[in-house]
């Protein structure tokens, strides 16, 4: 039984476990309780960095799409104005490599201290710093913690680890500046569901719904190939992502006719993975994954195999556009002294 399948498969045995593993979910939730009111009675102490900083995080484990979202913000500071630089822990260095490969320009911390990691961006010229993934770590203050929710994996029963795929309560939005509602394979529908739900029960809580929408077929050196190539096409695809059935879900959407293997999220590939990848795409016309699982494979890609494409996505903001621009100019204004 695969993780995916306990968390969220509906057969006999995936609740089973469930049910058997619910004290530990309320264990795990009284220490989560204890934790954040420490820190909401200064108990447990939360410090301020010389730069004003936005938090992209989420309430539950992988798969809403945090790093894209990250990148996008990013790349909009920039454009902007801003200096812009991203600090975060770099669990399995997957991400770091993610960011450098899509913002090249932004700089990019790796400090699982992310006040020291903060300090080290400014001191570096930042403007602004952008923390991917770091809703749970309140001992650095925030001027805006943006919260992302996967329409895919959303269900109002969620149940806390390990029993359930969730770090913190729903009660935790309460902590949260804005909510973004992230969709791949999930319909538009399903996310307005999504969307009505956290505004029944957090109203002043502004929500945004965003697309993370497919584009491409990209290689190592910047080719690029229309979607479109996948209609009836028999492809490989692979990942080791929070969300792989989201990634499989789109591949077969445009078409592909696909044979998909699944790996735990930052798994490193060994060599015999790859030679065994490699293998299996001699037998297809496409070898794809995701641009998370390509910068790590691309330096061990055996030599001679098919090209390996990753799916380029961008981010398209459905509704909620105009609240997250005045949250991003509220930020961008803030002057430390």
């Amino acid at each position: 039984m695969t993780a995916t399948d306990l968390l969220y498969g509906d057969g006999a045995g995936p609740r089973l476990v469930r049910s058997v593993l619910r004290p530990l979910s309320s264990l795990y939730g009284f220490a989560v309780g204890v934790r954040n009111s420490l820190y909401d009675s200064s108990r447990l102490e939360s410090l301020r960095a010389g730069i004003p900083v936005i938090s992209i995080g989420n309430i539950s484990v992988g798969g809403t799409g945090k790093t894209p979202v990250t990148a996008w913000l990013a790349h909009k500071l920039s454009v902007a104005g801003e200096r812009p630089a991203i600090v975060l822990r770099g669990y399995g260095n997957d991400e770091p490599l993610v960011h450098a490969h899509l913002n090249p320009d932004v700089p990019v911390v790796v400090d699982a201290v992310r006040l020291r990691g903060v300090e080290t961006a400014e001191k570096a010229g930042a403007t602004i710093a952008l923390l991917d993934d770091a809703f749970q770590h309140r001992s650095i203050q925030r001027d805006a913690d943006i919260v992302l929710i996967s329409a895919e994996r959303w269900n109002e029963a969620m149940l806390l680890l390990p029993s359930g795929d969730l770090r913190e309560p729903l009660s935790a939005l309460n902590r949260a500046s804005f909510v973004m509602i992230t969709r791949k394979s999930a319909s538009r529908d399903k996310a307005l569901a999504v969307e009505k739900a956290i505004r029944n029960r957090f109203r002043d809580l502004p929500v945004a719904i965003g697309l993370l929408a497919p584009q491409a077929l990209r290689d190592r050196i910047g080719n690029e190939i229309p979607l479109q190539v996948l209609d009836g096409a028999l492809a490989l695809g692979f990942s080791a992502v929070g969300d792989n059935d989201a990634f499989q879900r789109q591949l077969r959407e445009v078409g592909a006719r696909i044979h998909f293997k699944s790996f735990r999220d930052h798994h490193r590939f060994s060599s015999r993975e790859l030679a065994h990848l490699a293998a299996a795409s001699a037998t297809v016309q496409y070898s794809i994954c995701t641009l998370k699982d390509a910068v790590k494979v691309w330096p061990n890609w055996p030599a001679g195999a098919k090209p390996l494409w990753y799916v380029s996505q961008a981010l398209v903001l459905e509704s909620g556009a105009g609240a997250l621009e005045e949250l991003i100019g509220r930020v961008t204004a803030i002057k430390r002294n």
